[in-house]
Order: structure tokens, then sequence, then C-alpha cells
């Protein structure tokens, strides 16, 4: 993931909505990049998060698009690892891109992250309900943009420290039940146990230590609340807490 050798030029300048790279870029060790597709209805955006994933070693930008309907296409078409997306844009936003994405089937290593301001609280919530993996502020670190990307790529949550947690906390404190929301019947009281916890923003490691078992038992039950629940990942069952009422608003343990 290091030392990569771009297949071909890389453009780090302003590009047109809907613009793409041709296929996987290898890296000198044979490994494949991180392909990362922007989707942002302003061209600068664009152009200032192109130059900084193709500058980072190890990731390389795929394609952008300036709506949701361009992202949809250039992500069936480019197969992104992961979609840094925009909520609000002029036509079809990326809250629909997003659940278009999740919902379909051929799209499942795709990783969305929702790049939105403090302003969008429930846009957000409705993106990580949708399918999204979890959600970057605009004014993110340059730092914290990039060890995102890894974050979801390697198949992780985008939970820490604890920002998806306290805003779903704070929209669900306002929100109406969601008819939506699976029922927990499925689950078994010690799957419950690891699903309040996960609301609570803790790792693997912490549930473990928090009901005396292995960090591997415990990845074991969130896997398998997530297959019985649905969810795509632990952003999804954090959403999932909340809206059934088997985590609320200021709930601790």
């Amino acid at each position: 993931m290091t030392d990569p050798s771009p297949a071909g030029p890389s453009p780090a300048g302003p590009t047109s909505a809907g613009s793409t790279s041709a296929g996987p870029t290898p890296a000198d060790d044979g490994g494949e990049q991180i392909r990362v597709l922007l989707v942002d209805d302003q061209v600068l955006v664009r152009a200032g998060l192109r130059a900084l994933v193709d500058a980072e070693p190890g990731m390389t930008v795929v394609g952008d698009a300036g709506d949701g309907d361009a992202a949809v296409d250039a992500v069936r078409r480019e197969r992104p690892d992961v979609v840094l997306m925009d909520i609000r844009m002029p036509g079809s936003d990326g809250l629909e891109a997003t659940r278009r994405i999740a919902a379909d089937p051929e799209l499942d290593s795709v990783h969305v992250v929702v790049l939105t301001t403090f302003e969008e609280d429930a846009y957000v919530f409705e993106a990580i309900r949708g399918g999204a993996a979890g959600f970057l502020v605009k004014d993110t670190e340059p730092a914290e943009l990039l060890r995102a990307i890894r974050t979801v790529h390697a198949g992780e949550s985008l939970l820490s420290p604890g920002a998806t947690r306290s805003l779903v906390a704070a929209y669900a404190a306002h929100a109406k039940p969601s008819a939506l929301a699976p029922s927990l019947d499925v689950l078994t009281e010690r799957e419950r146990q690891v699903m309040q916890l996960v609301a609570l923003g803790l790792t693997n490691a912490e549930i473990a230590e928090r009901l005396f078992v292995s960090p591997m038992t415990t990845k074991t039950h969130v896997s398998r609340t997530m297959i019985k629940l649905g969810a795509r990942d632990r952003a999804q069952l954090v959403v999932f807490a909340y809206e059934t009422g088997l985590a609320t608003p200021g709930w601790q343990p």
C-alpha cells in the first residue's frame, strides 16, 4: 500500500463532472491502490480532494461526479473502493445516490463516506441509515480524511471518536420512531448487549473487556447481529439501536 506507481498520469487540477481514470492502478509492491471516487457539485472542491488523495501513497482517484445520478453511474463503471460523497447537490443528491449504491448487491464492496456540515445532521442520519459507512465534516484535517479512507477501506466503521454516535443520538432525540427499523426479536440477549455497546461507540476490544469475553467472540457477535438485521456496517447498527429504542440519548449501561 506504499510507494505507488501510477499506471498513467493523474490530473491534479480542476476536473469536469463525471471524469474518470482507466482501471486499477498497481502499486510498486504488486498490490492495488485504494481507488477513490469524488462526488461534489463544486469543481474546486473536487480538484482539491483529487490533489490530496492522488498525492497520498497507496491511493488514487479513479473519477469524480457533480451530482447523484452521475455518481451512481461512475461507481458502477469504476467500482471504487471508497466514495467521498457530498450530500446536498443540485438535482439528484448524495442521499439518494448513497441509497442506490448500498441497495445494489454488485456494489457491496463500495464504502460511502458522507461529507457534510454541522447544519446537515438529519441528512447524515438518513445517509447512514441508507448505507453510508460514516461521515466527515468538510473542515476535517487532510490527514484525518486520509485516515478515514484507509479505515473504511479496511472494512472498519468510521465511528471513532464517537462523532457518528453523538449525531445519531442527537437526531434520534427529536425524530419519530421509524417503521423501517428492524425487529430485534431475532437477536439473542448477548447480541442485544453487544449492539447496545456498539451504539456507545465502543470498539470490539472495549466491548470484550466489558463483557469478559475475547475480542474474537465480540467480533462474531457483531457480525451475526449485522447479518440478522441486514446492517451493512457498525454505523447502521448504531442507527438501528436508536430507532428501535435499544439505546436512547444519554443512555449508559
